[in-house]
């Protein structure tokens, strides 16, 4: 059941979790542009955030919208909590509405294990075959070119096959100099931010 933004609830964990700092804007790209105290500051309040929410809160902010999904998608990754790998490969698969896909990605690839892999070879082959939708189709592939990388593995090598389905959905002419690897080297930047958030998170575990 999708919580309505009256919710008081949902509008508490709004002003805690998503909106302080214009947190739910900077993740993402926008947390690669951050230097100095800036970004000192706000990973040590995106770390703190991952420790204090519950599974019962984000669970309501992924009920909710892009905004609170996003947030929580991330939230999710700092602190590695891999009970949601179900969630955030559902909202992805599901491509709804705009923002969030990318965090889904990101999350997954971040959780770095095979089952993340299916999750986004599940999503490009729903929605690699459709060139009509410009979705997140190159992030998850960028996604599942990082995992390759670290698990060894080529689930992303039949997608790029000559005639194969990212050539064929890139055949647009606004996709056509989409390069799979550069994607990928997002993704990269993407999960090493989260990477060094999660291992200050892990540390502030330890330390209570």
């Amino acid at each position: 059941m999708r919580h309505p933004r009256t919710d008081p609830e949902l509008s508490r964990l709004i002003r805690r979790f998503v909106t302080p700092g214009r947190r739910y804007l900077r993740l993402g790209g926008g947390s690669l542009r951050l230097s100095g105290p800036e970004r000192e500051q706000f990973v040590r309040e995106l770390v703190q955030a991952a420790s204090e929410i519950t599974p019962a809160e984000l669970g309501i902010l992924f009920d909710a919208g892009w905004r609170e999904r996003k947030t929580a998608s991330w939230l999710v990754a700092v602190a590695g909590r891999t009970e949601f790998r179900g969630r955030v490969g559902e909202l992805l698969l599901a491509g709804e509405g705009p923002y969030a896909g990318a965090a889904y990605c990101v999350t997954l690839a971040t959780f770095g294990d095979s089952a993340d892999a299916d999750l986004l070879c599940e999503y490009l082959d729903r929605y690699l075959p459709r060139p009509d939708l410009n979705y997140d189709q190159g992030l998850a592939l960028g996604a599942l070119l990082h995992l390759d990388a670290a698990l060894g593995s080529e689930h992303a090598s039949r997608y790029l096959a000559v005639g194969g389905l990212w050539q064929q959905w890139t055949g647009a002419p606004h996709r056509s100099d989409l390069d799979p690897q550069r994607v990928r080297q997002f993704v990269d930047r993407l999960c090493s931010f989260a990477g060094e958030c999660a291992g200050l998170f892990a540390a502030l575990e330890a330390g209570r």
